[in-house]
């Protein structure tokens, strides 16, 4: 597993739709430096699933021949649409929003309750 934290761009304190698409344009490009394989982006529009569903996401692209799954978190102004468009698959964690780093937990904590469930262990119930 790796995690890569890019740099959040900075905007003004009331920034325009155009300063954030521009910023969100930027991080595209630092995120397409590692993205690769099955790649998820996690955003609003997203499909929600309960963790065995995710377990079966997961399970099911590596049986797709898919040697890597790559998890995109975006900004607080959320991802630019050539992330999304890139994805193989859209998660929703909720329609709530969490920062960032609760965000980050929550994802790495379903990811090894994901592999749990694929090798019937224990920590799923």
């Amino acid at each position: 597993m790796e995690i890569h934290e890019l740099d959040e761009y900075r905007l003004s304190d009331n920034p325009s739709e155009k300063e954030i698409a521009s910023a969100l344009a930027k991080e595209a490009v630092q995120i397409k430096k590692y993205a690769k394989g099955f790649i998820i982006p996690l955003c609003i529009e997203g499909r929600q699933l309960g963790s065995v569903e995710f377990s079966e996401k997961i399970s099911s692209a590596a049986v797709s021949g898919f040697s890597s799954i790559t998890f995109i978190i975006g900004s607080s102004f959320g991802l630019d649409n050539d992330i999304k468009n890139m994805g193989s698959f859209k998660l929703s964690m909720s329609k709530m929003t969490f920062p960032h780093q609760l965000a980050r937990v929550m994802l790495l904590e379903q990811i090894y309750r994901a592999f749990q469930i694929a090798e019937n262990g224990k920590y799923h119930k």
